[in-house]
């Protein structure tokens, strides 16, 4: 009989094919669905729990002293079944180090779990990846600034290969939310205000983080795009607060950015957001997660939880009556991996055993965590080459990168008797002083300068106490002090530059326990502005360099400092690049990617509300923006002239071409960004003053004129109309071409039926 059998299987295999089941899971040739099934199906029920949760590396994952792998029990125990992934490993680590880790980790993960799955390990990358050792870059609201998305898409693009070097697989960024409230802390992890701004921005840098997706079986991560969706329009601008917004404006302002990220850039994962939507959580909301996103959109990836949200369901937004509620409300209404909770998709075990209907969405969230491990390549390539991760990192070409947008970026905001550049000719004392004066910032300056200019500096006093939870102003008696100090240090020079703003603790996160970042106000924190009157009474020309993470109203610094760079937050050398723009030797070109107000009461102060929120201002005070959405200046100046329009009149499947003269008409070269805003005259519902629907930049020399064309799609008139319909309504609209959004040509066209 044994013979007969050991014959038969010799004659299966003969002809091509065995009796014996196949681990068709381990064929990397088979398509990734086949793969998935396969696997899914061998899988325990706790083995799929396992896939759909997610941990943090501070539970006690790291090396010792000889770089061995060390892992608490508490990581051990969470192992068992497999994970689906690690939060932040090694991210307190050098790049080779962190290799080193995420190598033994992965070869751990893979051992200690019987069918050898793979985990992804994640990070995040507000100025780069942040992790330790890595090529830090401008804040997102910074590089929205240079409007620049060819040069956005590369530091992405760096990013993700740094970010895969170090065994990292995905980051939960970038953010595609709309920011127009800058008491929310977290105003400089978004690209801006502007819809169209930032739906260009997120495409840029979720392709670039992906390698256009070519690279992410291999050399570049996957990206996260978060929070889904209006977690920055919160009440109050507070953290965690509710979002109130109407259907309409979410559908055309809000929505757009994620569409994006999803159907031109593949975005591989999403997060949802803290917040609620007409008072359905986010997290709990089978139309966003499922209908629009999967359904309507044709999503194919993941969507993870923020952090601990799902238990939150219960205990905070209490939409569930039990923890068990709250974890079949998420699983139902499409979050596929649970962030760091315990009490949420773990318990879904025992749930099973009441409600064997929860299988089906388990498996389908399992098949999504799983379809994202063979997308990465993490069964053919799970580690990492150590030494590339040492040698590669954070290299020459990426730090000419970060530098390069930190030049694109810097806004000159004022220029009052053309009093920039300065003249590296004349020999001056310069003093670099204020609260937000890096230590380094004095030899940057000497670098660009030259022999001719001599420096003194004092930053004379912190903004805050440095505390990372909850921080408190520096008190009013040791920042009297520290004016006091800088203005007597000003006195023996010529000319004074001014560092102020913000600090990294007067503008972050609010977290959910313990810790603030939010503000009642935007008004400079502490005594800034009466440091730059002090120091104007000395009788010197004072240049202010404003560094901030949220929207700030400078009032008294526009009134009084002879000029203003606004450079939110720069790259590691933002400082140089400062010295570079004072000095002459870069032309500043960056643009306004939000509106600044006069004051917090101004709010909402976008430039495309509704055209009837223009009609009335307020009493004894302006009702204009201390400066425009779009706005930023230049050392030469730009002419625009002889707009043009392929077709006046056009059907609503149309495309009209309309194009613009821009000359150069300083001494110098520049940059100039082109804006494209669009005006419906009259809509069936209540339509916004203006959009921005398309931008150029471009670079002319002295004298040089260049010819810009933009294509009018029909997509750039379309709107939720009263019926909840997206259509292009037939009707008059304005085409408006300029430097900013207060400043433009126009002209007119009309779309028929």
């Amino acid at each position: 009989m044994q013979k007969l059998i050991f014959i038969l299987i010799f004659c299966f295999i003969g002809f091509g094919f065995i009796i014996l089941p196949e681990k068709k899971y381990k064929q990397k040739d088979l398509p990734i669905d086949v793969r998935v099934q396969d696997l899914l199906s061998r899988m325990t029920l706790e083995e799929k729990v396992a896939q759909i949760r997610m941990f943090h590396s501070g539970l006690g994952v790291g090396l010792n002293e000889k770089d061995s792998l060390v892992l608490s029990d508490d990581v051990k125990g969470r192992l068992n079944f497999g994970i689906a992934g690690i939060k932040s490993p090694g991210d307190s680590y050098s790049p080779e180090r962190a290799a080193k880790l995420n190598n033994q980790l992965q070869a751990y993960v893979i051992k200690n779990n019987r069918l050898g799955i793979p985990a992804f390990f994640v990070t995040e990358s507000y100025s780069g990846v942040d992790a330790r050792g890595c090529t830090q870059f401008g804040r997102p609201i910074s590089l929205s600034s240079s409007w620049n998305i060819d040069l956005v898409k590369r530091i992405y693009n760096a990013m993700g290969h740094e970010a895969r070097l170090r065994g990292l697989h995905l980051t939960h960024s970038p953010e595609a939310d709309i920011a127009r409230d800058p008491r929310f802390g977290r105003m400089s992890e978004t690209f801006g205000e502007d819809t169209h701004l930032v739906t260009e921005m997120i495409v840029s840098s979720v392709t670039g983080l992906q390698g256009d997706s070519k690279g992410l079986n291999s050399t570049h991560i996957g990206a996260v795009t978060k929070h889904f969706a209006g977690y920055a329009q919160v009440s109050g601008g507070k953290n965690f607060a509710s979002v109130e917004i109407s259907p309409r404006t979410f559908i055309d302002e809000i929505l757009p950015p994620f569409k994006a990220a999803v159907q031109r850039a593949n975005t591989l994962g999403i997060m949802a957001s803290h917040g609620d939507i007409n008072g359905v959580a986010s997290h709990a909301n089978h139309e966003l997660l499922t209908k629009i996103l999967r359904n309507d959109w044709g999503f194919k990836g993941y969507v993870v939880s923020d952090a601990n949200d799902i238990g939150r369901l219960h205990y905070f937004m209490k939409v569930a009556e039990t923890p068990e509620d709250a974890a079949r409300l998420a699983l139902m209404a499409g979050v596929d991996v649970d962030l760091y909770a315990d009490d949420a998709y773990a318990l879904l075990p025992k749930m099973v055993k009441t409600d064997p209907s929860l299988i089906k969405y388990i498996d389908e969230a399992v098949s999504r965590v799983l379809r994202t491990k063979f997308t990465l390549g993490l069964f053919e390539n799970p580690y990492t080459d150590i030494q590339k991760a040492k040698e590669v990192t954070r290299n020459d070409a990426a730090k000419k990168l970060a530098y390069e947008a930190d030049e694109e970026s810097i806004i000159l905001l004022k220029n009052e008797n053309s009093i920039l550049p300065l003249d590296r000719n004349k020999k001056i004392t310069i003093a670099l002083v204020g609260p937000v004066l890096n230590s380094d910032a004095k030899s940057s300056f000497e670098t660009v300068a030259g022999a001719n200019i001599n420096f003194v500096d004092d930053k004379g006093f912190k903004l805050t106490n440095g505390d990372a939870t909850t921080p408190l102003l520096t008190p009013e008696s040791e920042t009297l002090k520290g004016i006091k100090q800088i203005v007597d240090k000003a006195k023996s020079s010529d000319l004074v530059v001014l560092f102020v703003g913000d600090d990294k603790y007067t503008s972050k996160e609010a977290y959910f326990s313990g810790g603030l970042g939010d503000r009642d106000n935007i008004d400079p924190v502490g005594q800034q502005d009466e440091l730059l009157l002090e120091l104007k009474k000395l009788g010197k020309p004072v240049i202010v360099v404003l560094k901030h993470r949220r929207t700030l109203s400078i009032n008294t610094i526009e009134q009084h400092a002879d000029a203003i760079l606004d450079c939110w937050e720069l790259s590691e050398f933002g400082d140089l690049a400062v010295a570079k723009t004072l000095f002459g030797d870069v032309c500043p070109s960056g643009k306004l990617p939000v509106t600044v107000p006069r004051n917090i009461g101004q709010m909402p102060i976008h430039y495309s509300q509704k055209e009837i929120n223009f009609k009335k201002g307020y009493l004894f005070s302006e009702s204009t923006p201390l400066f425009p959405f779009g706005y930023g200046l230049s050392y030469t100046s730009f002419e625009y002239s002889n707009l043009q329009l392929s077709d006046t009149v056009a059907s609503t499947k149309s495309t009209i071409n309309v194009s613009v003269n821009v000359k150069n008409t300083g001494s110098r070269t520049g940059k100039e960004v082109v804006q494209l805003y669009i005006k419906d005259i009259a809509g069936s519902v209540v339509r916004p003053m203006k959009e921005l629907k398309g931008f150029r930049k471009i670079e002319l020399k002295a004298g040089e004129s260049q010819k810009v064309t933009f294509a009018v799609t029909p997509d750039m008139l379309e709107f939720t109309g009263l019926d909840m319909q997206v259509k292009v309504e037939p009707g008059q609209f304005q085409v408006q071409i300029g430097g900013s959004s207060d400043n433009v040509l126009i002209g007119s066209f009309e779309i028929r039926k």
